[in-house]
């Protein structure tokens, strides 16, 4: 199997190695190599994040390191679109702060977190090597989540679930630098924001829900993912893609998206007892939605 090119001179693996070995020694790299025990906030059972999109300028690699720095957990699970290999065919573009980010999710497999990596549609390349391990990071086709309260999750990217992709891949990459723009542009707005005192706000976020075919595109996502977790015979799912966080039932069935870390700063998390909740990382809202306990419709 030939690897895939990214750029004139990259090549996954290589590219990717390059991303894991540089800046190994933390005092260069700039990267924090503390305890993830040391953080004041309770210890949780598992964190779930995706649509990092490390490789392009709107991954928030800076809020991503401070939140996971204040948030040691047993278990990481990365749900896909963490690497974008589409914006990276185009432009190489790796600063040290990705590779810090990098470093950090490798140092928690080191200490002892079990990390496991679910592949997306921006990162699909990475399907080639499911079922091998990388710096202790477990690459897997899809997984499967049990809470302490004994509910199955269903861990999956979701872009199998999107017609878009699965129809017309070519409307995709169109989309794809569609939103690249929308988000440059959200990044000088909320410059002139943080000069301005007010707080971090999305653009594209924004944008999304305010149009209507956005919005049902949504609805008809999530309620095709809850149907198949049920057809499978899961209590619920797990997944990213459409950058949207949320937790909800749908006809019986726990439907969570863990959100994304280019717009909204959002992740999944499960505290020990087994309650989830989606924590939206940033200056105006540290809050979540708490999932009541197992039996009560939410």
């Amino acid at each position: 199997m030939a690897p895939m090119t990214l750029g004139a001179s990259k090549t996954w693996p290589a590219a990717w190695a390059e991303g894991l070995t540089a800046g190994l020694n933390p005092a260069e790299s700039g990267a924090d190599d503390g305890d993830d025990s040391a953080s004041s906030r309770p210890r949780l059972r598992a964190i779930f994040i995706s649509d990092l999109h490390i490789g392009t300028p709107g991954f928030q690699a800076d809020a991503l390191m401070d939140f996971l720095k204040s948030h040691p957990s047993d278990m990481l699970y990365l749900v896909g679109d963490i690497v974008d290999g589409w914006q990276l065919r185009r432009r190489w573009f790796w600063p040290q702060s990705h590779n810090d980010v990098v470093q950090k999710l490798l140092r928690r497999a080191r200490k002892g977190c079990r990390v496991m990596y679910v592949p997306g549609n921006h990162d699909e390349f990475a399907r080639h090597f499911v079922g091998h391990a990388f710096g202790g990071v477990d690459v897997l086709f899809e997984a499967t989540h049990v809470t302490a309260n004994g509910q199955r999750l269903w861990v999956i990217h979701g872009d199998h679930f999107d017609g878009v992709i699965q129809v017309a891949k070519w409307l995709a990459y169109l989309g794809d630098w569609l939103y690249e723009l929308s988000l440059k542009i959200n990044r000088h707005l909320n410059s002139l924001r943080g000069r301005m005192g007010l707080g971090y706000w999305s653009l594209s976020a924004y944008l999304k829900l305010k149009v209507k075919k956005a919005v049902n595109f949504i609805s008809d996502f999530e309620v095709a993912v809850a149907h198949e977790a049920r057809k499978r015979g899961y209590d619920g799912v797990v997944c990213g893609h459409i950058h949207h966080a949320e937790i909800r039932n749908i006809d019986g069935v726990l439907y969570c998206n863990d959100g994304d870390w280019v717009e909204s700063r959002t992740a999944l998390v499960e505290h020990m007892d087994g309650r989830l909740e989606i924590i939206r990382w940033g200056e105006d809202s540290t809050a979540g939605v708490l999932l009541p306990p197992k039996g009560i419709t939410a």
